[in-house]
């Protein structure tokens, strides 16, 4: 069906006619490694890629994290922000799976970003509010099954694999 209507807006557009503009818009759910050597610890994070129903072009990035690890690691509850990552550092990192969101949904995972970044006080916990509880939240927010199992708090990359096997709909595999 998706196919036919591509085809038909093609075939009108191609007359001269007017026609709606295809949205679609993605979310990836990635996972970084990490590295002593780098500075950085193991992360992961969505990448919105897309277009809106409006036209509007999407590219973003989001991850949680806390502004000071020694005082994350340290001093419990932290000093919290929203980060986005560079095009290299993303090209670098583990692609686990994608979903297509509507318009509505990629407006209501927004808000949830802008919530997470202006949440009041010291939000970033290293075992109750990571960047695992955050991509968690989002992936909730597309439908999928995403629990935080204790095995998995400081293993992005195993709990993207995790909730991979947690949702078999999305056809995707493991990343070893």
């Amino acid at each position: 069906m998706t196919r036919i209507l591509a085809a038909t807006l093609l075939a009108l557009a191609a007359l001269g006619v007017a026609t709606p503009a295809l949205a679609q818009v993605n979310v990836h759910f990635h996972s970084f490694n990490g590295s002593v050597l780098w500075g950085r610890y193991p992360h992961t994070f969505v990448v919105f890629e897309g277009t809106l129903s409006n036209g509007t072009r999407i590219n973003e990035n989001y991850g949680f994290s806390a502004r000071s690890s020694a005082e994350a690691i340290t001093s419990g509850p932290a000093e919290h922000m929203i980060l986005s990552e560079t095009q290299s550092t993303i090209e670098n990192t583990n692609r686990h799976f994608s979903v297509t969101v509507t318009d509505a949904q990629y407006r209501r995972l927004r808000a949830e970003v802008i919530a997470w970044r202006d949440y009041p006080g010291d939000y970033y916990d290293l075992d109750e509010n990571n960047c695992i509880h955050f991509v968690a939240r989002m992936a909730q927010l597309v439908g999928l099954r995403a629990d935080v199992p204790e095995d998995y708090l400081r293993r992005p990359k195993a709990w993207l694999n995790y909730i991979t096997r947690r949702n078999p709909q999305l056809g995707a595999s493991e990343i070893s």
